[in-house]
């Protein structure tokens, strides 16, 4: 199809009339990308009422685009008159308008400050409050319906996520934990050996590993490891709308691919942390022979300081750590959008906020075992 337009070579000019309460715009030169428009009238009036597209030639994207922009910005209500256009132009805009606007197409949103920002940002955390409790939520449920044979899930997804989130794991907590125990052996033998107490270094390495360094330690591995993980297996399912098809054959997305993961790491969060705290004793052992004390002599007086009480308590939190990191990682993972830029957000939102409920868990648990007298 031939245009009837004849190319004039002229900058691209928008003439702005708001003369008499009726707005108009005049559009004429050539639009093309990179050439700078040149602007007359007042272009905040609004959206035209009527267009004068006589004098315009040869155009690009650039003229629909600005067109887009001055309507959004205009906040038109109903049909916006295309009256004037040329037909070229009219069915362009027509058909752009015919496809909603995407809610995370905006560049970069205004500014926001003062109390806006803050209760932009307290509205933001409650709403990310609710979502993990509706989530925790939902997994109580599921694991409800599990136990009373309601909830399926492949038993072979379940193993390879336990061999994932277990034995591939142990060459990390292998050598943190080892050097975490000597750092600890290090740094409490140059204080004792000022008071010549060199030899409750154990007490301290096996305190230390078995109440707080190790789980904490083995927590914060797996949720850059195992809760990293989560995430993005389940926001690249996410955005390759596998799990749209999950829902579309009858299967419970929720029990098919969240449920194996937080059962399987519930599961190895204790094994982990034993074999954490076994590591770290190890290496403030191999220290302690370094700065003269013998393993025998240090096995013994670190289990002066230590009982049943004092070696559960870390296995214990491990459980709560373990529920924490699946829950953080496989939310972020089911609630990610559907490009691969948001996968990597929701990988990096799963690390941060598994992070930050471990160390909140883990100052509540001081608290109650503080006031408990453990």
């Amino acid at each position: 199809m031939k245009s009837s337009y004849k190319e004039n070579g002229e900058s691209p000019k928008a003439v702005w009339n708001d003369e008499g309460g009726a707005i108009s715009l005049k559009v004429s030169g050539e639009w093309r990308t990179g050439k700078t428009v040149d602007m007359e009238g007042n272009e905040k009036a609004g959206w035209p009422e009527t267009f004068d597209t006589d004098d315009l030639g040869g155009f690009d994207s650039s003229l629909p685009a600005y067109l887009l922009r001055k309507l959004r910005e205009s906040d038109v209500e109903g049909e916006p008159s295309v009256e004037g256009m040329r037909e070229d132009l009219k069915g362009l805009m027509e058909l752009a308008l015919k496809v909603p606007e995407r809610s995370d197409a905006k560049g970069q949103e205004d500014e926001v400050h003062g109390l806006r920002f803050l209760g932009k940002k307290s509205t933001e955390f409650w709403q990310s409050l609710m979502l993990v409790l509706e989530f925790t939520g939902d997994t109580v449920l599921a694991t409800g319906r599990f136990f009373v044979g309601k909830a399926r899930f492949r038993a072979s997804d379940f193993w390879v996520t336990v061999q994932e989130c277990g034995i591939g794991a142990l060459p990390i907590v292998s050598l943190i934990s080892f050097l975490i125990g000597m750092i600890l052996a290090f740094v409490g033998n140059v204080q004792l050996a000022n008071f010549g107490a060199s030899l409750y270094v154990a007490d301290l390495v096996g305190i230390a590993m078995l109440r707080e360094m190790g789980v904490m330690m083995t927590a914060i591995i797996m949720s850059g490891r195992t809760g990293a993980a989560f995430a993005a297996h389940i926001g690249s399912m996410n955005a390759n709308q596998e799990i749209d098809a999950l829902k579309t054959f009858g299967i419970n997305p929720f029990d098919y691919l969240v449920l194996p993961r937080v059962f399987a790491l519930v599961l190895m969060m204790p094994i982990l942390t034993i074999y954490s705290n076994t590591v770290g004793i190890l290496g403030g052992m191999l220290v302690g022979a370094g700065v003269g004390i013998p393993p025998s002599l240090f096995w013994a007086e670190m289990l002066t300081a230590i009982d049943m009480t004092q070696a559960s308590l870390g296995v214990m939190k491990s459980l709560f750590f373990g529920v924490a990191i699946a829950i953080s990682g496989c939310l972020q993972g089911m609630n990610s959008g559907g490009s691969s830029a948001a996968v990597g957000q929701a990988t990096t939102k799963a690390v941060v906020a598994s992070i930050t409920m471990i160390i909140v868990l883990d100052s509540a648990f001081a608290v109650i075992f503080t006031i408990l007298e453990i």
